[in-house]
This record gives C-alpha cells, structure tokens and sequence, in this order.
C-alpha cells in the first residue's frame, strides 16, 4: 500500500510541475497573453497612424491647399504679396 501512495503521490507532484512550471504551462500562458495585449496596443497604434497616412495622401493628391500648407509650415515659404513677419518673445 505504501508503494501505491508513493506512486500516486509521485504522479500528483508530476502533473502539478507540468501544470505551473513546465512548457506548457499556466506561467507561459500568463507571459503569452501579456505579450498579445502589447503587440494589439501596438498594432492598434500603427492602424491609427496609418489612417491618418491615407487621410493626408488623400488630402495631397486632391488639394492645393494641402501642399501650400506644408510649404508654409514645414518649409518656411510665403507667398507672392505677404509679408514675413518674425515674433520674437
């Protein structure tokens, strides 16, 4: 009897190691799904980004206004009959 206990108790201990600790195990499945929430929020952040992408493709191949816009803020230009004005704090 003592060698059935032993054996079951054996076989307890087994599972049990495979249950938290082994490859399978709950552990890997917590740091699995931690890992799936990161990459969602990434790719979620990345969907985003690429609609404003499309949104301002669109925009630019449409539009003037669009072009003369980023001319002025990103490129410093002014147009013919403005004057340039520089505010110094």
């Amino acid at each position: 009897m003592k060698i059935l206990y032993t054996l079951l108790g054996l076989v307890i201990v087994t599972l049990q190691y495979q249950l938290w600790l082994g490859d399978d195990s709950v552990r890997a499945l917590n740091l699995l799904q931690d890992e799936l929430h990161i990459q969602r929020t990434a790719n979620q952040e990345l969907v985003q980004r690429n609609r404003l992408m499309q949104i301002e493709v669109v925009d630019l191949k449409n539009g003037l206004e669009a072009v003369e816009e980023r001319a002025r803020s990103e490129l410093g230009m002014i147009g013919k009959g403005e004057t340039f004005y520089l505010l110094i704090d």
